[in-house]
């Protein structure tokens, strides 16, 4: 914990800094807003605040960001995570004569140092291996960059054994050096209780093991990496390719890179600059309030312009317009990175590394001349500055000359040395100060900010900040502050951006609708789930965009998963947990529906729904009936489902659909569609066949023949999970009549895809032995015959049919075979044999009788070929008598336009016979 007034680094669970004796600022759980000590609730965002634990931490305890988890909290589930390996090359023999506690001197601080890296990037070590470490980052609780935080840590451990390898080297001939191994990856987390109170979390999963493999590749004193850690890192990090090669437990050559130092990149956008900047849209109006801002500068009056908005809607991107005005102007940026709270200054020391011209390559004596002479340069008066900026910077010779003085008035003249600079060097030209990321600052750079917010209103100076929703500064009261709010992007600007990145091309157009839907116009989301499709081989570019694969598998992208996933983390465990259950519901969700799922009372049910609408997961809308919520992303809610375990989202599901049910007991028809979703994806496989087939009927009469496919494909799927017996079979004919019914709409009656039902049908029929499916499967084979015009197959099967049904002696059955023999006769050209049979089927009902359901259209099929063969036959007349007697006969609403067209299809026809 860091003190506030001297900036100490204290023990964590201190109340008082050990260094100057000042009460230790508390950090809110929440909205981690540092406040005073003696609140009892959170500032910022009222939040309950406890304070620091005096007590020793436990060791089952994980570390993490800025206090701990206590792992008996944390239930399994799934997550992105990093995963490092790392050992002592050669150990064995190095201890092979030595003393086991002579070992342990050597090999214990080697652990410390390991170990220590790990933990100054927020990572938690999973265990120690004897000689060895293994790490992850991104879990417990998920970081946006833990493949970066890895790789920080691994060179850092490489740093650390050099240094303690050339002492030992010298102490005692001893020669250190580690080896790393990282790989990126989904895992399973979960707490396993290994004794009486000891608890351990472990991850579990094939990417654990693949960096574990790395590591024993790697070349002593070095660090391999996967494929899958490159795609992520690359410009972030000297990278070298050494090649493919096979490992254990991988199908495939495993590409393996190694990691020889940072590289150049900082931050995502200069990442983005390098793939190509997408053409930027849609703030118009922030960039002319920033030029506003830029030509009151230029007058001599400062000004502040902040950027807010949740990750990804383009604050950096905002700030390109310092570009057009850098030809007179100075432009010194600082970047806040995740892991940066630990360590005070740091956007500053690296703006001022930059402003002095400060090379890597630089040692600290051509440092200290770059400095001090870029300061005589430009005020001699400014000398007194120096000793602070080398403290800052770390380049003291000797003793520190500042380190006897009181923490609090050196901190106080750091900030004003540093003030005084920026203030002088606006005098020789406009000044625009970025700092980027306010939400990852620590304690003494927004010390500066507020010191140079209340000092540059008669300055040429423009302080450019940006940060996310969970930022407050304090500046609002100000001459010259501005805030641009950033939205996420509006339905006409995502199109042009779209139109940009895709082209307009009609086999995009179903890839644009999917793209909006889940990202909700947040740019980042945008272009890199696009980045995402092109590196899966979903798009490829040749002149133009083409769709090379199936989209119906969409995956998220890692970089965008590890933002949202990280938001999510940092929600405390139950409203994470509700956010959970919510994401399993739906993107949209009734009050009601969710008052009856949860277990917590109203009340406290209320707050957390308040409190993640607050922090933008979910928002309310109107709704007919009670209060509706929806996820604000599409993409946040697909987050929150995947870290759920699969176990936990069935039982999750099958407690939305029994819900539902008892909800809409009366109701039910109005709810199909979510409860087949609900069951399918649960294991009550009964009911989730039966709401599939419900749901799939209810497409048909509606006329949504693809919806009521995948309806009752997912009905067949999921009915070999039940027992192989008659009532299976019979749910399986069903299933094959509503696909059969889906087919002759979709792609005829002569298609192969209809082909399949029928017969499927007949053979289960007779394995069954259920005369009444067998006699409705031949009827289809019937049909299916006729339509491809195989008539003799068709007529004989057509007398089986009928022999079925006179011995049956149902009128229903026999009013299909004698249709279906009408249809077949009038093909072959028996026009007397087919008006027999349709004289036939005609009869078996009364002219004003209700037929069974379904049967209406064969007695209108049956008046067809009667009036059709009477006129061909001779008798136009009659024919046309025949034709006027359909629209008496219909009686069924829902077949009376497919008879109607019939109808007059055959009345034309007779008049045409009859001017014949």
């Amino acid at each position: 914990m860091r003190c506030s007034k001297c900036g100490y680094q204290n023990p964590e669970g201190m109340k008082f800094c050990g260094q100057c004796t000042d009460p230790l600022a508390l950090t809110c759980p929440k909205c981690d807003a540092e406040n005073p000590a003696g609140f009892r609730f959170c500032g910022q965002c009222t939040a309950p605040l406890s304070a620091p634990d005096t007590k020793a931490p436990s060791p089952s305890r994980i570390r993490h960001g800025e206090g701990a988890v206590d792992p008996t909290t944390l239930e399994g589930e799934r997550k992105t995570v990093t995963a490092l390996f790392a050992d002592l090359k050669g150990s064995m023999d190095l201890m092979e004569d030595l003393d086991p506690e002579d070992a342990r001197a050597i090999v214990d601080p080697a652990l410390r140092l390991m170990i220590d890296a790990v933990h100054r990037y927020d990572g938690y070590v999973v265990q120690s291996t004897g000689d060895g470490i293994f790490a992850l980052f991104g879990a417990p609780v998920a970081h946006e960059d833990h493949p970066q935080r890895a790789l920080y840590a691994a060179l850092r451990m490489q740093e650390e054994i050099k240094r303690l390898a050339e002492k030992l080297r010298a102490e005692k001939g001893v020669n250190l050096q580690v080896r790393v191994g990282v790989n990126t990856g989904e895992v399973v987390v979960r707490t396993i209780k290994t004794g009486e109170g000891n608890t351990e979390y472990t991850p579990i999963g094939h990417s654990t093991s693949l960096a574990s493999r790395l590591q024993t590749l790697a070349a002593p004193g070095s660090t391999a990496i996967s494929e899958a850690v490159r795609k992520l890192v690359d410009g972030y990090f000297a990278l070298k390719s050494l090649g493919p090669a096979r490992i254990k437990g991988a199908s495939e050559p495993v590409n393996i890179y190694e990691v020889n130092g940072l590289g150049p990149l900082r931050t995502r956008l200069q990442r983005a600059v390098g793939r190509g900047l997408t053409k930027f849209v849609g703030r118009e109006a922030e960039l002319a309030q920033m030029r506003r801002a830029m030509d009151l500068v230029r007058e001599g009056r400062g000004q502040i312009v902040a950027a807010m908005g949740e990750a990804g809607v383009g604050k950096s991107r905002l700030f390109e317009f310092k570009a057009v005005v850098q030809s007179d102007c100075m432009v010194l940026e600082a970047y806040s990175a995740s892991d940066g709270r630990a360590s005070a200054y740091l956007p500053v020391i690296e703006l001022l590394r930059e402003y002095f011209a400060i090379d890597q390559a630089d040692d600290e004596r051509r440092r200290r001349e770059k400095i001090a002479g870029k300061i005589v340069m430009l005020d001699r008066g400014l000398e007194d500055s120096l000793p602070y900026l080398f403290t800052l910077i770390k380049l003291q010779e000797g003793e520190d000359p500042l380190a006897q003085m009181d923490p609090q008035i050196k901190r106080r003249r750091t900030l004003e040395g540093l003030k005084r600079i920026f203030l002088r060097e606006s005098l020789n030209q406009p000044l625009i100060l970025v700092f980027e990321d306010l939400h990852w600052i620590d304690r003494e750079t927004r010390g500066l900010l507020d010191l140079l917010v209340e000092s540059i209103a008669s300055a040429r100076v423009l302080l450019l900040v940006n940060y996310r929703p969970q930022f407050r500064d304090e500046w609002g009261n100000r001459d010259g502050y501005t805030q641009l709010r950033l939205e996420p992007l509006g339905a006409q600007i995502v199109d042009v951006m779209l139109m940009e990145l895709l082209g307009d091309a009609v086999e995009v157009r179903a890839l644009k609708r999917t793209i909006v839907e889940r990202t909700e116009g947040n740019p980042f989301f945008i272009e890199e789930l696009l980045q995402g499709l092109f590196d899966e081989g979903v798009l490829v570019r040749n002149g133009t965009i083409k769709v090379a694969r199936s989209l119906s598998q969409v995956r998220i992208p890692p970089s965008a998963q590890a933002v949202l996933a990280a938001r999510i983390d940092r929600l405390p465990a139950d409203e994470k947990a509700l956010l959970q259950m919510l994401a399993v519901v739906g993107r949209e969700f009734p009050l009601d529906l969710v008052r009856r799922m949860v277990g917590s009372s109203e009340a406290e049910l209320d707050r957390m729904l308040s409190d993640l609408q607050n922090s933008e997961f979910i928002y309310e809308q109107p709704a007919a009936r009670g209060i509706t919520y929806t996820f604000k992303h599409a993409l946040t809610q697909e987050v929150a489902y995947n870290s759920l375990l699969i176990e936990q989202r069935k039982a999750l599901h099958e407690r939305a659909g029994q819900t539902l049910e008892t909800m809409f007991a009366r109701q039910l028809d109005d709810h199909l569609d979510e409860l087949a979703r609900h069951y399918s994806r649960s294991d009550n496989v009964v009911k989730a066949v039966e709401y599939l087939c419900l749901a799939g009927h209810q497409a048909i009469q509606r006329s949504a023949f693809s919806l009521a496919a995948s309806y009752f494909e997912d009905a067949l799927v999921r009915l070999k999970n039940l027992p192989d017996d008659a009532e299976r079979s019979r749910k399986e004919i069903a299933i094959h009549t509503g696909l059969a019914d889906v087919a002759i709409v979709t792609s005829g009656y002569a298609a192969a895809d209809y082909e399949s039902h029928p017969t499927s049908r007949h053979e289960l029929a007779e394995r069954l032995g259920d005369a009444t499916q067998f006699f409705y499967s031949l009827v289809g084979i019937s049909v299916l015959s006729a339509f491809r015009l195989e008539l003799s197959k068709a007529r004989e099967i057509g007398m089986k049919v009928l022999a079925l049904a006179d011995r049956a002696l149902d009128p229903a059955m026999q009013l299909e075979a004698h249709g279906s023999l009408a249809n077949i006769l009038w093909l072959l050209g028996d026009f007397v044999g087919s008006r027999e049979h349709s004289e036939k089927g005609i009869n078996l009902f009364a002219r004003n009788q209700r037929l069974p359901s379904g049967k209406e259209h064969m007695r209108a099929a049956c008046l067809f070929y009667a009036s059709l063969c009477a006129a061909a036959l001779g008798f136009p007349d009659e024919g046309l008598r025949r034709s006027l007697d359909f629209p008496v006969l219909v009686s069924r609403e829902d077949e009376s336009a497919a008879i109607g067209i019939r109808s007059e299809l055959c009345r034309n026809r007779v008049s045409v016979a009859q001017r014949g």
